[in-house]
């Protein structure tokens, strides 16, 4: 067989299952583009900013699973990239980002377009490539998929000189595609040493991170919680691990849990961790956080374990491989005294809700949308307070039903995101719910939605602010407000029908909820703009650098 290396990316990308992918032509991708245009089994979505393009892959691998691919062209459309793959690192999403590059013989010579891809992605990927060769192709494409899915999941970044794309590459057989590889055996004695740490902790609880999500492994998870009656806490990034009505669980941890969540934690004397970090914002300060308690921590990745909280028992593997060992061997237990004891807390500690059954309201607003969305929804957010009030209050039921930004907390996340899910799950409803400051971050892609006719409904949470930030210096900075409240806000609706997507003006609907219904009746596209007072807040919260005991519960301004 014989092509160039531009046709054998492509075919490549073929055969690694890739059907859809984003992004944005320039001078060094155009024969990848080229290359495109011969093979009509990849579908492209052509964003109107590279940002987008990797948010958009990310939305896809999130919602389904499998990793997604975006493109972008050398220099600005690098660097224009480079934020939606340092947000798929730090939440461990399956991203292959393709960059065009300057020719081989220009690299170095400050050449128009040229920036050091190589260097500047280094710290934000899991791995990343600079070609040399059209041959190296036939390696590089099946092994960046492997690295991508394998152990905790990550982006991987091929850099391809415009030469190598126009290389001329012989070859035989096609390599085999990307798999990934055999994950960690846990030690024979890990399952049996946690099963004893279990049945006879008083106090236990099980504590889910996002790694549960990405092994597959939530099912089990709700399992062991249910075998034994173990409260259940989970981080952010694993909403939907178990479904919010479920007896067991507590809600969310952390800086903005429901009171009785993090006054549990105070007093349990066992905390299996399950693909969780110990994030800042799950643990507020660390050297308070569960301060009685032993610690089993069961993670993927070696690194994490002992990094912010030193286990009792550490135990590198995959969740589910370890939950296969430990479930047969563990012993029923009810616990009556520990959950009367947790029931005694929700009562004495409750999460209010302000407003919850009124749709202008932030929380009775989220309910109404979840009620017209649907219970099996895919919801994705921006990020601030509407965030945090969807994360306290939507009614998750499933994995992979939640996409938001984590780590990174990055905003201009949740729209493409949303966008790359309802291209990925074309008969799934999928809502984006987001804030007038992060909308703002990414809103040309409503042309692209518009083009593209997906289906997704975006709700943003309008008060004219940047509101975390104005909660935050109302509350820490003595009220001294700077840059964020914005003096002028644009006509959302307006600007979505100049883009072609439909809208809704809730500051002009006197039935907020038939609105709704009706908005979440039209096909395509959808923006409703939902005009809040600035005045709202996203309570509990710990403040930063608190421990989580501390939780400020109630608006001092307000109370």
């Amino acid at each position: 067989m014989k092509m160039t290396g531009a046709d054998l990316v492509i075919r490549l990308l073929e055969r690694e299952g890739i059907r859809l992918i984003a992004g944005i032509p320039g001078g060094a991708n155009l024969p990848l583009y080229d290359a495109l245009s011969r093979r009509p089994v990849i579908r492209h979505v052509l964003t109107r900013h590279e940002q987008a393009a990797g948010f958009i892959a990310q939305g896809m691998a999130r919602s389904t699973g499998r990793p997604a691919v975006c493109l972008a062209t050398s220099g600005p459309g690098a660097t224009n990239i480079l934020t939606a793959i340092a947000d798929a690192k730090l939440d461990s999403i399956p991203v292959v980002c393709i960059t065009g590059q300057v020719p081989s013989g220009l690299i170095g010579t400050d050449a128009f377009q040229e920036v050091d891809v190589f260097g500047m992605s280094l710290p934000v990927t899991k791995h990343n490539y600079l070609v040399q060769s059209a041959e190296e192709l036939l390696t590089v494409i099946p092994e960046a998929f492997r690295i991508a899915i394998s152990g905790r999941p990550g982006p991987v970044w091929i850099d391809i000189p415009k030469d190598v794309q126009l290389a001329e590459i012989a070859f035989d057989a096609w390599p085999d595609c990307g798999q990934a590889d055999p994950v960690p055996e846990p030690r024979d004695e890990a399952a049996t040493e946690a099963a004893t740490m279990i049945a006879s902790a008083q106090r236990p609880i099980l504590y889910l991170g996002g790694g549960v999500i990405h092994s597959g492994a939530a099912e089990q998870a709700v399992e062991l919680a249910e075998r034994s009656h173990l409260p259940t806490v989970s981080t952010l990034m694993a909403l939907g691990a178990m479904p919010t009505d479920h007896p067991q669980y507590l809600g969310m941890l952390g800086m903005h849990a429901a009171p009785f969540t993090n006054l549990a934690l105070e007093e349990c004397d066992l905390l299996i961790a399950l693909g969780a970090r110990f994030d800042d914002r799950a643990t507020g300060k660390v050297a308070e956080f569960c301060p009685g308690a032993k610690v089993i921590h069961i993670d993927i990745d070696a690194s994490e374990l002992g990094k912010i909280r030193m286990p009792t028992l550490a135990v590198r593997a995959d969740i589910g491989r370890f939950l296969k060992d430990l479930l047969p061997i563990l012993p029923e237990d009810t616990r009556p005294r520990w959950n009367a004891r947790v029931a005694e807390l929700k009562t004495a500690h409750p999460m209010h809700m302000p407003g919850a059954d009124d749709p202008a309201m932030p929380y009775g607003l989220i309910r109404a949308i979840a009620r017209h969305a649907g219970r099996d929804a895919i919801v994705a957010t921006d990020v601030g307070q509407h965030q945090m009030w969807t994360a306290q209050a939507f009614p998750l039921c499933r994995p992979r039903q939640w996409l938001t930004s984590g780590g990174l907390g990055t905003m201009g996340f949740g729209f493409p995101a949303a966008l790359g899910a309802a291209l990925s799950e074309p008969g799934c409803p999928v809502v984006c719910i987001s804030g007038d400051g992060s909308f703002l971050m990414n809103n040309q892609e409503m042309v692209t939605a518009a083009e593209a006719g997906a289906d997704l409904k975006v709700i943003i949470f309008n008060n004219q602010s940047l509101g975390l930030v104005h909660q935050q210096q109302t509350l820490f900075f003595g009220k001294r407000l700077i840059a964020s409240k914005f003096q002028h806000g644009p006509d959302f609706a307006m600007m979505a029908r100049a883009m072609g997507m439909e809208a809704v003006d809730l500051a002009h609907e006197p039935d907020i909820d038939s609105a709704l219904a009706r908005a979440f009746a039209m096909p395509g596209p959808v923006l409703i703009n939902a005009p809040i007072c600035v005045q709202q807040q996203v309570l509990p919260m710990v403040p930063p650098g608190g421990a989580n005991r501390d939780m400020i519960r109630h608006t001092p301004a307000l109370a």
